[in-house]
């Protein structure tokens, strides 16, 4: 087996064995703390530009499969673990996980101390890095591209091109329109499981296109990137914020909701990635445990409180994980209450957002 390497952008080192494609990359060097879901995570579309580190030591021993994907292909840069497994074992596996990452052109790495790696993200924050394959090594020139690699233009670069419409599952109760930022598949299949024909969008969509469609409530997606680049979006968003309609905005839908009301976010140092950050609900004083995705936060102190309030925080560190619009029927959530793996108690604000549709029938009535 080939050799490989994971050169960060502070001149560490770590030698382990090629895995996937062969070749270079580089990307953000970010960590994982799930224990499963890796297809997941390749395949979210808000690893755009970065390299995963998988903190659990063993990957791929469930294979891959045609059916847990979050969208069309892989998103990721580069793929780095402890140790992956060579025998895929699940009545639903299709292929390995290595011919998964050959198939998309993802430049993998195992046999590292993936221990060591998270420890220098947690301590010094993320930080660009390149993985290379042994024959492919950067010369001086790519050294420099990586120190200075920024991930920019994300959401054009992952956003649906034409519309696509996904009927209901049964009785169709509501129309609604989904913002593509770099959706999740799931958050498609919880608003069909749940009588919605789902209109899915690109991000740059007129808003007057929108709000002429006939839909009864608006989903924002989640996606990659820094929140505050998308300047045309958020002015897109203050005119559908105007017009009423009930808005549900997840991750980065909650962010540029965020900075459409006035609000600022932040870079985290190391960002939140896994599958069991706590979380508190402050309107159902109940905590629950949630999967997350990020490395932008809204800071909660720009929220005017004349206009939103911070409705759900993070135990571990205090950040934000959602706002409650005051005088619209608008909310946001940081965490993903559709994820698949994960804790799925959370779904719960799917409901939310139909019964805030309903609502607004009701009183237009």
């Amino acid at each position: 087996m080939k050799k490989a390497y994971l050169l960060l952008a502070n001149g560490m080192l770590f030698e382990g064995q090629s895995v996937g494609c062969e070749g270079s990359s580089i990307g953000e060097i970010v960590f994982n703390t799930g224990m499963a879901g890796y297809q997941e995570v390749l395949t979210d579309p808000s690893y755009y530009g970065q390299t995963v580190c998988m903190t659990y030591p063993l990957i791929g021993n469930y294979g891959v499969n045609p059916y847990d994907g979050e969208s069309r292909k892989s998103w990721v840069r580069g793929f780095i673990m402890r140790h992956m497994s060579g025998v895929a074992s699940n009545f639903r596996t299709s292929d390995t996980l290595d011919a998964f990452l050959k198939a998309q052109g993802v430049v993998g790495l195992a046999g590292i101390d993936t221990r060591r790696l998270t420890k220098v993200l947690r301590n010094s924050g993320v930080m660009n890095g390149i993985v290379y394959s042994e024959g492919y090594e950067p010369d001086e020139a790519t050294i420099e591209e990586m120190k200075h690699y920024v991930i920019r233009d994300a959401v054009k670069s992952v956003t649906i091109d034409s519309t696509v419409v996904y009927p209901a599952a049964g009785e169709q109760k509501y129309r609604v329109a989904l913002l593509d930022f770099g959706v999740k598949t799931n958050i498609v299949r919880e608003l069909c499981a749940r009588g919605c024909e789902v209109t899915l969008l690109n991000a740059y969509t007129d808003p007057q296109e929108i709000l002429a469609g006939g839909y009864d409530g608006i989903m924002l997606s989640n996606g990659p990137g820094d929140p505050a680049e998308n300047t045309e979006i958020i002015e897109n968003l203050k005119t559908l914020i105007a017009s009423g309609m009930p808005i549900f905005g997840i991750c980065l839908g909650h962010q540029l909701m965020a900075l459409a009301i006035g609000a600022k976010t932040e870079k985290m140092k190391f960002g939140h990635r896994g599958v069991n950050h706590p979380v508190k609900d402050l309107d159902a004083d109940r905590t629950y445990i949630t999967s997350q995705n990020h490395g932008y936060a809204v800071v909660g102190e720009t929220v005017d409180p004349s206009v939103a309030r911070v409705r759900h925080i993070n135990l571990n560190d205090g950040t934000t994980e959602g706002i409650q619009h005051l005088n619209r029927p608008i909310f946001t959530v940081q965490y993903h209450p559709e994820v698949c793996p994960g804790p799925q108690d959370t779904s719960y604000l799917f409901d939310q957002f139909l019964s805030n549709i309903d609502a607004v029938r009701g009183g237009a009535q």
